[in-house]
C-alpha cells in the first residue's frame, strides 16, 4: 500500500502521495506540496542531467542547465502547469525540462555557476553519466533508465534504514548483495556467517528481504503516479528501460 508523505498508510483515495500533493499544489497546502516536490527533485537530478548531456551539452553547460532548471521549477510556479491527466511525475519533469531547454537556453547559458547549491555532487553526476556514455540509448531512453535506477537507489536506502532502525545493520550488509549482485557468484554459507545466522535462516532472510525490496520499489513508483491503476504500467515501463540498457 502506498505510503503517505508522513509515512502512514495511504487511504483508498490515494490522495496523499508526493505526486498527488504536487499535482494539487494549487488547490491545497502549497507549502507541503513544495516540500514534496523538492524531495523528489533531490532524487531525480541524475536522470535529468543524463538527458541534458545526451542532448549534446558539454559538462559545465549541462551542470548549469540542470541546476537552473530545478531553480526555475521550484521558484517560479511551474508546478501550476502540471497536468493531472498525464499522471506520471517522470513525464511531467521531462516535459518541463524539454520546454526549459527549448525556451530558456539563452538565459540559462548566461547564468554564472554558483548560487543555490545542488543537493548532489555535480562531479558524481558526470561520473555516473559516463558509465552509460558509450551506449546507443537515446536521450529519452537514457532518462528513463536513470529514472529507474534512481528509484532503485531510493528503495535500497529505505530498506537499509529499516534494518538499521531494527538494529540489524550488519545483517543487511551481509544480505544486500543478494539484491544487486549475480546470484550465481554468491554463497548462502558465506552470507550466513557474516550475518550471524544459520544457512537456513539466511535463506529465509534473503527471501523476506527480496519481498520487502519489491514492496518498497512499488511504493516508490506509487509516489510518482497519480492513481494506483498506473503503478503496474509504470513498473513494466521501468523494467523494460533497465533491460534495454
Amino acid at each position: 500500500m502506498p505510503a503517505t508523505a508522513s509515512g502512514a498508510s495511504a487511504s483508498p483515495r490515494f490522495a496523499t502521495t508526493h505526486w498527488s500533493l504536487v499535482l494539487h499544489a494549487g488547490h491545497g497546502n502549497a507549502s507541503l506540496a513544495h516540500e514534496a516536490l523538492a524531495a523528489l527533485c533531490r532524487t531525480y537530478w541524475p536522470p535529468l542531467y543524463a538527458y541534458v548531456r545526451r542532448r549534446g551539452h558539454a559538462v559545465h553547460d549541462a551542470q548549469d542547465l540542470t541546476q537552473a532548471f530545478f531553480a526555475r521549477l521550484l521558484e517560479q510556479g511551474w508546478i501550476q502547469r502540471a497536468d493531472p491527466g498525464k499522471g506520471r511525475f517522470r513525464t511531467f519533469l521531462l516535459t518541463a525540462l524539454q520546454r526549459f531547454l527549448s525556451d530558456e537556453w539563452d538565459r540559462a547559458r548566461a547564468l554564472k555557476r554558483g548560487g543555490a547549491q545542488p543537493p548532489v555532487s555535480l562531479d558524481a553526476l558526470e561520473t555516473e553519466y559516463q558509465a552509460f556514455a558509450t551506449t546507443t540509448l537515446s536521450a529519452d531512453r537514457l532518462y528513463d533508465r536513470q529514472w529507474a535506477l534512481a528509484l532503485l537507489d531510493r528503495t535500497i536506502c529505505r530498506l537499509e534504514a529499516e534494518f538499521a532502525h531494527a538494529g540489524r545493520a550488519a545483517e543487511f550488509a551481509a544480505l544486500k548483495p543478494f539484491l544487486t549482485a549475480d546470484r550465481e557468484n554468491l554463497r548462502y554459507a558465506d552470507a550466513a556467517r557474516a550475518a550471524g545466522l544459520s544457512e537456513g535462516a539466511a535463506r529465509v532472510a534473503v527471501h523476506r528481504l527480496r519481498r520487502r525490496y519489491r514492496e518498497l520499489f512499488r511504493d516508490e513508483i506509487a509516489q510518482t503516479v497519480d492513481t494506483p491503476s498506473e503503478i503496474e504500467a509504470e513498473l513494466r515501463h521501468l523494467m523494460q528501460s533497465l533491460a534495454a540498457g
